[in-house]
């Protein structure tokens, strides 16, 4: 289709501006992209598949450019909106990406970058895109009951005493991570003030929640607040956004970590041990598993899940009208599968290990990333562009304090990545990023995670006080 013959009806079918656009301007548009796709030979031999994609993604860049001149017009909707069909997608999704990771060629590029970065961000392609929509009911049910499932499996063979001579350098790093979100809200709010809208302290208040511990932290600190549901809205864009950019960084720094431990000088003998004593134990309790250890597996990872959801509802959350939530039932949920995981690794439940335990809690994991990934959207980021600048300002904020504490006690990079993601990602993504390090390392972000959830209400407070200083609000 040439431009000359486009040209005439985009300038007889878009309104002034202001003015909402003719009903049947979008209709035409579609028309002449499913026509134009009809009769290119290029694609004729694909023309079933690809007319339905190509018309989701024509039809959303032009409902962009619409939108510049006109009131918001709704996204068409994406090719594909069923669970089971995006399941679908997702598991192939990550089934090419290892696939090519073992190709003698292909597998040349995941040497210099993780597979998990394409995990994430491949999903986040697709979404923006229109082939897989935004918002479904999978996303939701993987963070809320395969999640846990997965932190039970990873959890199962925690060494404790391991764990513990990692010593107090995780807990210094995760506590940087919180003081740099605390401090890089409000400059960041000094920064860009003038672009802001006046109410803006209050929403960026709910994102420094989410930013500290999670979705739960969002909501209530939003509540503190007094956080329009409209500015909650427009918050959770850079939340996104930001966020899953800085978590593919990390992803891709775990690829290159004995690199940069080496520069830095950093002491990595406890980690290394860590490994080490994992290795050994694997190694000593591996088998090929049964279908009855693979049943045994997956029906106490899911009924942890199940358990730990119930009894953390019925559990009291535990806060203050004033101050909000500090343990809520979502909080109660991952302290339960966090104690019920290190108290099996203490029994013969932690030999299935050998069995493949870790493994099927990888996949669970790295099901979670792909729908993490393909939660997130490229889409019409120019909207709220004030915000997104004001975001990543935040976040450098945010990792010079990190890798300023990390020089001063040489801490390796793994400390660096899961104490910003106990912060920035909680319970959902921590483990995440460690287990990219090594699937030993999991636990260590699952539990510092934890330790984020409680600390989200009192820091977000403070947050609040001087984010309201900084856009100098009167708190009317």
């Amino acid at each position: 289709m040439k431009l000359a013959r486009v040209t005439p009806l985009l300038a007889a079918g878009l309104p002034e501006h202001g003015q909402g656009p003719p009903q049947d301007t979008l209709w035409h548009l579609e028309t002449m992209a499913q026509a134009a796709l009809a009769h290119a030979t290029l694609v004729r031999p694909f023309v079933g598949w690809t007319r339905g994609v190509a018309s989701s993604i024509t039809l959303r860049m032009l409902a962009e450019i619409l939108a510049q001149t006109g009131p918001d017009i709704p996204d068409p909707a994406p090719l594909i909106t069923d669970p089971a069909g995006i399941l679908a997608v997702l598991l192939t999704v990550l089934a090419v990406i290892f696939w090519l990771a073992q190709h003698p060629v292909a597998g040349r590029v995941f040497k210099i970058v993780p597979s998990l970065v394409f995990c994430y961000f491949v999903p986040t392609t697709l979404t923006t895109f229109g082939v897989i929509p935004e918002q479904s009911e999978l996303y939701s049910w993987v963070k809320e009951f395969v999640l846990p499932a997965s932190l039970l499996l990873l959890i199962l063979a925690l060494d404790v005493p391991a764990i513990l001579r990692l010593g107090p350098k995780a807990v210094i790093m995760m506590l940087a991570g919180t003081l740099g979100v605390v401090i890089g809200g409000p400059i960041a709010m000094l920064i860009c003030r003038d672009s802001l809208p006046e109410e803006a302290w209050r929403g960026m208040t709910a994102l420094c929640g989410s930013w500290i511990g999670g979705g739960a932290n969002f909501v209530a600190l939003g509540q503190i607040a007094d956080t329009s549901d409209s500015m909650l809205g427009i918050m959770v864009i850079p939340d996104v956004f930001v966020a899953n950019i800085w978590m593919g960084v990390l992803l891709y720094l775990s690829g290159h970590q004995k690199a940069i431990d080496r520069r830095t000088g950093a002491n990595t003998a406890a980690i290394d041990e860590l490994k080490r004593r994992m290795i050994e134990f694997h190694e000593r309790v591996s088998r090929t598993p049964t279908l009855a250890d693979l049943i045994i597996i997956l029906a106490l990872a899911f009924m942890a899940s199940w358990l730990s959801f119930k009894v953390g509802m019925l559990l009291p959350e535990i806060g203050s009208e004033r101050y909000g939530t500090v343990i809520s039932h979502s909080t109660w949920k991952y302290i339960l599968v966090t104690t019920a995981g290190i108290v099996l690794s203490f029994t013969r439940a932690r030999n299935l290990e050998g069995a493949g335990a870790s493994r099927i809690g990888s996949v669970m994991l790295y099901l979670l990333v792909a729908c993490i990934g393909a939660h997130a959207s490229f889409a019409g980021l120019h909207r709220y562009a004030s915000f997104i600048v004001a975001g990543f300002i935040w976040m450098a904020v945010h990792i010079t304090v990190l890798l300023s504490v990390a020089k001063l006690i040489r801490a390796p990079i793994f400390f660096v990545a899961i104490g910003s993601q106990a912060n920035i990602g909680g319970a959902a993504s921590a483990p995440i990023v460690a287990s990219a390090f090594h699937p030993s390392l999991a636990p260590v972000g699952a539990l510092l995670a934890v330790g984020g959830y409680v600390l989200g209400t009192y820091a977000g407070l403070l947050c609040m006080y001087m984010l309201k200083w900084a856009a100098h609000a009167d708190g009317g």
